[in-house]
């Protein structure tokens, strides 16, 4: 049976499961209902390496209308709530094209974030991956990003629309996952597990094993790799690049 996911390239070494998947045209999504934001997002990072003069960000945010109404985040949700519109795909990994660009702001892509957190320590991580992806010895590099909830705390909510009480929950933390994939063939792995709140450690502190984050989300990464070396790959933490 052919394995439609796989012939994208952001899905060529693994997809985790979600009630519904968004085919962007440089990332996917995999969207929880019962959350009301994404579960997952991934993507190839500067997919084309086409080294065009970046465009500016756009700041298009606007609810994804792929989404069942009762499931999706709207615009009011954020609206004086105290937290941004935190990218999951993050717009400077997207700025060849307005086109690029512009899918990032999609809702569906974004997460409620502490400012102090987004633009702060999230951004520099962001960052961080952007100079990884750049290095001459790395062929493409692929980033799964997504939110945590910690079940032990109470959960903050934003947001009530008309008299169903819909809310959005906000994440005690948010995780990343990059993959590089050298052009000797070697694949690297990195994990990241960040608080969702002002940070003061170096982003390195924040490492974690691939297996961590597997038990901690619930989700298998990169699962079409498979095999002792992979397996090796994710128990271990990697010297930051």
């Amino acid at each position: 049976m052919l394995d439609i996911l796989s012939m994208r390239p952001e899905m060529r070494y693994g997809c985790p499961a979600a009630d519904q998947i968004l085919f962007n045209r440089f990332y996917v999504v995999g969207y929880s209902y019962y959350f009301r934001q994404a579960k997952w997002a991934l993507e190839i990072v500067d997919p084309d390496k086409k080294d065009l003069e970046e465009v500016e960000r756009l700041n298009n945010f606007r609810p994804d209308f792929r989404i069942p109404k009762n499931f999706r985040a709207d615009l009011s949700d954020y609206r004086l709530s105290g937290y941004d519109r935190g990218h999951l795909v993050a717009s400077a990994n997207l700025n060849d094209e307005e086109i690029q660009n512009s899918e990032t702001f999609l809702l569906s892509n974004m997460s409620p974030q502490a400012p102090g957190f987004n633009q702060q320590k999230w951004r520099e991580l962001e960052s961080l991956v952007r100079a990884l992806d750049a290095q001459d010895e790395v062929l493409e590099t692929y980033v799964i990003t997504g939110p945590i909830f910690d079940f032990f705390k109470q959960i903050k909510l934003i947001g009530e629309r008309d008299n169903n009480g819909i809310s959005v929950p906000v994440p005690s933390h948010f995780y990343k996952c990059v993959l590089a994939e050298e052009r000797n063939g070697q694949i690297k792995m990195w994990a990241f597990e960040m608080e969702n709140k002002s940070l003061d450690q170096n982003v390195e502190s924040y490492r974690v094993t691939t297996s961590y984050l597997e038990q901690r989300t619930g989700i298998l990464l990169w699962d079409k790799l498979t095999g002792p070396e992979i397996q090796q790959e994710k128990d271990q933490i990697r010297k930051m690049w």
